[in-house]
């Protein structure tokens, strides 16, 4: 409407005063409602023309949406395992929490059972060490007691031989052979005990030392084990929709405790979805206004910091079926992020509020670089001056939005 009033100044109004003052006809008389297309046909759609044409270039060079919220992240709070809730730290739906701090607890009976016998592990592989040790102080014993026997058989069977070598008759043959096999016992005797020796050495250094560091491993997994039964906050930020109380069941898959919204979130930038015509338009640096539900009869200058390069509804998933693109039945957005262009601009604005936002062309640039004629120049010019209309109709919108809300919408 805006621009059909500006393109009727330019044309509809220059013709009825040429016909009222220059051809001296007269509203109500030649000029009557009857007559009115035929006396002003050629301003008429001389103005038709022009408001398509401004409007065009209007809305391409400034683009407008009304698809732009400020969105933000929410974490859900999920424990890892089921389990039934023993305690709650956080009062009420609601509350700011810390990062680390608890929010609440699963029963952890069978936990703690877990690292209780990971414990008595430990201290029954302590106590093998201590066994172990004395087994070898037995084996050493065991070793000396074996080494003096043999030794004793070496004298005897020594003597015997030396007895048979000066008198033969005096010793008998077969008393030797048992001295010589006594000996090859004793010497049995001292393999066995340094083998027994040997074998608690390596249950003392490898076995027992292997037993200890797995259940010292299984108590550390007890301990995780434990440690998730207590739900903590990951990130600064507010618990919301939290209604968990004590004695409920809470299953990671389908039945989230609540939400957690990181402080900041969806503060100081706006997501905007303009239509796919303008892609080749919006550019990163572009200066942009919005007005917001939440701050009425608010502009907030802002600017463009980063153009998303994918449209969201061309995306597909792997499955079963085959693509067929008429199932796209809505045309997405060029998603575009825009920051307030002044610090604290965005204070005010609820996060998830719904805006209205412009961006704006600039040509100053280009034109003053001198690359262009004088005819393109002055066109940018032009296209550069009509963004002050998209300006004017922004700032109605702020105008009327409360009006249109509360008093024209009933609520």
């Amino acid at each position: 409407m805006l621009e059909l009033l500006l393109c009727s100044l330019l044309t509809i109004l220059p013709d009825y005063l040429y016909r009222r003052y220059a051809q001296g006809k007269r509203l109500g008389k030649e000029i009557t409602l009857y007559s009115v297309w035929f006396e002003l046909r050629w301003g008429i759609i001389a103005c038709l023309m022009l408001t398509v044409g401004l409007i065009t270039v209007i809305f391409y060079n400034h683009p407008s949406t009304t698809n732009a919220t400020a969105f933000f992240r929410t974490i859900p709070i999920l424990p890892e395992t089921n389990g039934r809730v023993a305690e709650v730290f956080v009062g009420g739906v609601s509350g700011p929490v810390k990062q680390g701090a608890p929010i609440f607890r699963l029963d952890s009976s069978k936990q703690e059972a877990a690292a209780e016998a990971a414990r008595r592990k430990i201290a029954e592989v302590d106590a093998a060490l201590v066994v172990a040790k004395t087994d070898i102080q037995a084996a050493e014993g065991k070793i000396q007691e074996a080494r003096s026997a043999y030794q004793q058989a070496i004298d005897e069977l020594e003597t015997k031989q030396e007895i048979y070598r000066r008198n033969p008759g005096a010793v008998a043959t077969r008393d030797i052979e048992k001295l010589q096999v006594a000996v090859e016992g004793r010497q049995g005797s001292i393999d066995a005990a340094t083998a027994a020796k040997a074998q608690a050495e390596a249950r003392l250094t490898t076995l027992l030392p292997a037993e200890k560091a797995s259940a010292e491993a299984a108590l550390a997994q007890a301990q995780v084990d434990l440690d998730k039964t207590v739900v903590r906050a990951g990130i600064d930020g507010r618990v919301e929709q939290f209604t968990l109380r004590v004695g409920d069941i809470v299953n990671p898959l389908m039945r989230p405790a609540g939400v957690l919204i990181p402080e900041g979130a969806g503060r100081g930038r706006l997501q905007a979805g303009f239509g796919q015509v303008e892609a080749q338009v919006m550019k990163v640096g572009m200066a942009a206004e919005a007005t917001c539900a939440s701050k009425p009869w608010t502009v907030i200058p802002m600017v463009v910091t980063d153009v998303q390069d994918f449209i969201a509804a061309g995306q597909i998933r792997s499955g079963e079926q085959l693509i067929d693109p008429q199932q796209v039945t809505r045309p997405g957005t060029i998603l575009v992020f825009l920051e307030p262009l002044y610090e604290g601009g965005f204070d005010g604005v609820t996060p998830g509020s719904s805006c209205i936002a412009n961006a704006y062309s600039s040509n100053h640039d280009l034109i003053a670089s001198g690359q262009v004629g004088t005819l393109k120049g002055l066109a940018l010019h032009g296209v550069d001056a009509v963004g002050l209309v998209h300006a004017m109709i922004l700032r109605i919108q702020a105008l009327l939005y409360p009006i249109q809300t509360l008093v024209l919408g009933g609520h």
